[in-house]
């Protein structure tokens, strides 16, 4: 019985353990509160300091670059001379997406072709 109680008494010693809510919560409190406050002093002493400086420069229309996303209108509208024509090749090239069947082939899965399972 005096062995059980020596091996429980090692288990539970206290010595070596800090409470957690006092300091670990005064510590992130505090962090977070220094971040906030670095972040608002930069933000109203130098509000221009983290910006990009390609944005700062004027634009020029020559040689304007589009978005990824626009890059495909783009050379459609830059290709054709004729600015109705560009408009109508346009609204042709978003038209056939519309007018392209989508999944309505009759082709069945593999599973449905013997000879194709054996050959896979």
């Amino acid at each position: 019985m005096s062995e059980t109680r020596r091996a429980q008494g090692a288990l539970n010693k206290n010595t070596d353990k800090i409470p957690f809510h006092p300091y670990f919560t005064v510590r992130v409190i505090l962090g977070f509160a220094i971040t906030i406050i670095a972040l608002t002093m930069l933000t109203l002493k130098e509000p221009y300091i983290l910006r990009d400086p390609d944005n700062f420069t004027p634009a020029n229309s020559v040689h304007s670059q589009p978005e990824w996303h626009f890059l495909s209108a783009y050379s459609i509208l830059r290709s054709i001379p004729n600015k109705l024509g560009g408009v109508i090749a346009l609204v042709i090239s978003i038209a056939i997406l519309f007018i392209i069947p989508t999944n309505k082939s009759k082709f069945r899965g593999t599973q449905f072709y013997p000879i194709n399972q054996v050959l896979f």
